[in-house]
């Protein structure tokens, strides 16, 4: 694998920066993805030179033909990921390894040219080193970082493009929810995957097909929505942009296996591993809408929650669908098992406990 020393990014300061106290004013309450840092990382590829002029600059527009491939075919990927304040002062990301490789899968479904791990990580490294001033805050504040590459060949054929834009933008954040338990709407009409598509890749295509679902929980009360298989409309699988678990009554934890059609969520893994180290036993197994609901009724299911890199460990408290309504454990968020893997995670995100599986990054 290329080393990040083979890859000198060069660095053209934004002429005009937000001034420090504008800046402190936006991170005092930045919301979720609506501030933006002054700077982006921006690397070209081109069939028959490669990848080639890293470049940190001021973020700005992107000059695009009309005629660009992502417009019309819809070549384009993307991650998101995390810089933190740890508790010494310093910047930390989590797992950022994780996303380089996931993001290289992404491409390769998506017949896109694969950037190599250490050049994506080393552009994310140099961007929140530039702004790390933008980075809030506070326990739930974070630098959420979303790396994307696009398709900008000029050509109207259906084929690979053979030119693409692979940038880094970054936004101080604030929680995703506002707060407490989500509500989730059982989705029996539409479906985000299906069997041999693109489920498993992060392209925006996944969520496009998610929207007019998540439009119509909003219109049922609902937070949030969850789908269901496409082959037979009965097997739980991802919600609209994060993955589900179940907690039993025996302490178990239950998660849709991955199998093609749901995102391998990096928050994901990291869940099913601190709970195995806590000697919860975890089954990847498909679990059924008719079975989550029967096993609320008896008290066999006793949490649910979301997991993603913006949700963090969100609880469910309601389910509601075609089938009614059931509440999950309290139904307001305070569930043991839920709390306790959340905030073990956020510890290690943030420096706070010990990382036994050297998943926290410095940057310097």
């Amino acid at each position: 694998m290329d080393s990040a020393d083979n890859f000198h990014f060069t660095l053209s300061p934004h002429p005009a920066p937000v001034p420090a106290a504008q800046r402190a004013a936006l991170l005092a309450d930045p919301g979720f993805g609506r501030v933006f840092t002054d700077h982006m990382a921006v690397v070209r590829y081109k069939e028959g030179q490669g990848w080639h002029n890293p470049t940190i600059k001021a973020r700005a527009p992107i000059p695009l033909d009309p005629a660009a491939a992502v417009l019309h075919y819809a070549q384009e990927i993307f991650e998101g990921m995390k810089a933190y304040r740890a508790a010494d002062g310093g910047v930390v990301m989590f797992r950022p390894d994780a996303n380089a490789r996931r993001f290289h899968q992404s491409a390769e479904r998506m017949a896109m040219a694969p950037i190599p791990d250490a050049l994506f990580l080393e552009a994310v490294r140099q961007l929140v080193r530039v702004d790390r001033d933008w980075i809030p805050e506070g326990a739930n504040a974070s630098l959420y970082l979303r790396p994307f590459m696009i398709a900008n060949e000029a050509f109207l054929g259906v084929k690979p493009s053979s030119e693409y834009l692979f940038i880094v933008i970054a936004s101080p954040v604030g929680s995703y929810f506002s707060g407490g338990a989500v509500s989730v709407w059982v989705s029996e009409d539409y479906t985000r995957a299906a069997p041999g598509g693109t489920g498993a890749a992060k392209c925006g295509g996944n969520y496009a097909a998610s929207l007019l679902a998540q439009r119509e929980a909003k219109a049922q009360g609902c937070d949030q929505v969850v789908f269901l298989d496409a082959v037979e409309h009965r097997w739980v699988e991802e919600m609209g942009g994060m993955n589900i678990f179940f907690v039993m009554d025996d302490g178990s934890l239950v998660t849709p296996p991955l199998g093609g059609t749901i995102l391998p969520g990096i928050t994901r893994d990291a869940i099913l591993t601190l709970a195995r180290d806590r000697g919860l036993a975890v089954r990847e197994e498909p679990y059924s809408i008719d079975q989550c609901y029967a096993d609320a009724a008896s008290g066999r299911l006793k949490e649910v929650f979301a997991c993603g890199t913006a949700a963090v460990v969100t609880p469910v408290g309601r389910l509601r669908g075609q089938r009614g309504e059931i509440v999950i454990g309290s139904g307001n968020g305070a569930d043991p098992v839920t709390e306790s893997l959340r905030s073990a995670l956020i510890g290690i995100q943030r420096g706070q406990l010990p990382d036994p599986h050297g998943w926290v990054q410095r940057v310097d």
